[in-house]
């Protein structure tokens, strides 16, 4: 795509999302990874090389398939499909120690959703959920160079329950003093989209647009 191409399909998805997020809203709470980051490759990228260092070979797509869940949790769902024992909490380290180190730099805006959260910054309250840890997500909104935009940063190990529990989303909601049904979320995975409903908020599916 050529860089006119890609501002003029900017500029159409920015202007969809104005549409779709008009409305009485006084939070808007984003997903990083795959909703803010365009980075989703890269984290399946460093799944597979960490895999295949201790022998299992997996098909990146399962990493699509849980996006939104914490990495143990991802880790859990590969053992269950290849038969693997990796233990969730040492792939993590070796998982985030290799992104950080080797792709983390590298990550591009999801450009439209970007701009979205830059024109609402300071007009609605503004947080964002991963499932990521904190060291991850607070250096990739450093990349996109919105971290200073951020309100409330809610990671995994902040709550008991991550996604697809509503524990992530209301606990942001609560620090920024805004009710659920005030807050929309901006998610790319399914996980993400459960633990918005059974939070009482209304969500977009950025990757939906």
């Amino acid at each position: 795509m050529t860089e006119d191409n890609f501002a003029i399909q900017n500029k159409r998805l920015y202007e969809q999302l104005l549409k779709l997020t008009a409305g009485d809203y006084q939070a808007f709470l984003y997903d990083c990874d795959g909703t803010l980051a365009d980075n989703m490759q890269a984290h399946k990228d460093t799944y597979v090389k960490v895999a295949a260092g201790q022998g299992i070979t997996i098909d990146p797509a399962i990493v699509d398939e849980f996006a939104g869940l914490p990495i143990p949790a991802v880790v859990v769902e590969i053992n269950k499909r290849y038969g693997s024992s990796f233990d969730p909490e040492a792939f993590e380290r070796s998982k985030s120690e290799l992104f950080y180190h080797e792709f983390i730099s590298e990550t591009k805006p999801v450009q439209f959703v970007v701009d979205h959260l830059v024109a609402h910054a300071g007009k609605v309250r503004i947080g964002v959920v991963s499932g990521g840890s904190r060291k991850m997500i607070q250096k990739t909104l450093e990349v996109l160079q919105i971290d200073h935009l951020v309100e409330v940063l809610v990671c995994a190990g902040d709550t008991g329950k991550g996604k697809p529990f509503p524990d992530p989303f209301l606990l942001a909601a609560e620090k920024l003093g805004v009710a659920p049904e005030h807050c929309l979320v901006f998610e790319d995975g399914v996980p993400g989209v459960q633990a918005a409903e059974a939070a009482g908020m209304q969500w977009i599916r950025v990757d939906q647009v």
